[in-house]
């Protein structure tokens, strides 16, 4: 029985990571600071940890307390468009978190290293992205993921240490955070149906994304330590077909049965078209079943009717306001705590 260390595992893509791990045998510690997750997504039989890896006592006591062979490492503040004006506070979280991780990691001689990056590191004019192009990322987000990557790569080199990276793009789905203002616009979308609230929508949404379901993304991140083809590699993952944020509002306005006004705000500095080629994640993990995006948001619109409209812990020490979007300004609340 694998010893796995799943961090955010009590968000979105950590929480599902983690169920499917509990259900390939493994013995699951779930590290979580909860500033986007939630207790209440965190699988039954999985041992709980709040804390964040960004605490260097915290994660060196864990590691010696539980002798993980396996880390999967979704935690993250993954506010893309917001990273521009907290830098200091993302790359804290998102390279230092993700250095204690790593040395621990190394000392504790894992098995494999999984890490969450992210197609932010692609940067804008690659498509199809491809994982032979040369990253070029736009975002302090997207520098913060690439240089993990990085690190994870020359560790290996130097340690020995089997990693392997998954760069997901725009997923979706059950336990979402879906009350986070900077994020995620299908539970944006979501949350601002279940408050009678117009959708916003950044442009004239015309830009496009290939959003993916959850269950296109999870399952393989759990199993991939045990598809030996998958060590040291990067994988692109999730949907194949692009649709614009017209067509998402759309779809999602459907499955709500409802006719939403919609609030066309300032167009954002953000990448205006992104999808990405599966071709290398297919020849190793075989084709999987894409969930269409019509029944996909149906299963997310049913949990999120469930839970009801939800309320995020907000980000409000925002080290740069020039720029900031004007929607963004009045909507800033007291940081949480770390």
């Amino acid at each position: 029985m694998p010893r796995s260390l799943v961090t955010g595992g009590a968000g979105f893509i950590g929480s599902h990571v983690a169920r499917h791990c509990l259900e390939l045998g493994h013995d699951v510690v779930v590290l979580d600071d909860l500033s986007g997750g939630f207790t209440d997504n965190v699988p039954e039989g999985a041992t709980f940890v709040e804390g964040s890896v960004t605490d260097v006592a915290l994660v060196s006591r864990l590691f010696n307390e539980n002798g993980f062979e396996i880390v999967y490492h979704l935690a993250a503040y993954a506010a893309e468009g917001l990273s521009h004006f907290i830098r200091h506070f993302n790359y804290s979280n998102n390279v230092l978190g993700s250095m204690n991780l790593i040395n621990e990691s190394v000392r504790a001689d894992v098995d494999c290293f999984v890490f969450t990056s992210s197609i932010a590191v692609y940067g804008t004019n690659q498509l199809p992205m491809t994982e032979s192009l040369t990253p070029e990322p736009e975002d302090p987000y997207g520098i913060a993921k690439y240089a993990v990557e990085l690190d994870l790569r020359a560790a290996h080199e130097m340690f020995g240490m089997d990693y392997t990276i998954f760069r997901p793009h725009n997923v979706y789905g059950e336990h979402q955070n879906i009350g986070d203002k900077y994020r995620n616009v299908v539970g944006i979308f979501m949350n601002q149906l279940m408050r009678g609230e117009s959708l916003t929508v950044f442009g004239d949404g015309s830009q496009t994304r290939a959003f993916s379901h959850i269950d296109d993304v999870a399952p393989i991140i759990a199993r991939c330590p045990s598809v030996r083809e998958s060590r040291n590699q990067t994988f692109n993952i999730g949907a194949d077909t692009p649709y614009s944020v017209q067509q998402l509002v759309e779809v999602v306005a459907a499955a709500f049965d409802q006719d939403p006004e919609v609030e066309y705000l300032p167009a954002r500095n953000e990448v205006l078209h992104a999808y990405a080629s599966h071709e290398k994640i297919e020849r190793v993990f075989g084709e999987a079943a894409a969930v269409p995006l019509d029944v996909g948001i149906a299963r997310m619109a049913a949990w999120a009717k469930s839970v009801g409209p939800r309320r995020a812990r907000g980000y409000g020490d925002i080290e740069l306001r020039k720029n900031l979007p004007d929607s963004w300004q009045s909507v800033v609340e007291p940081a949480a705590e770390q």
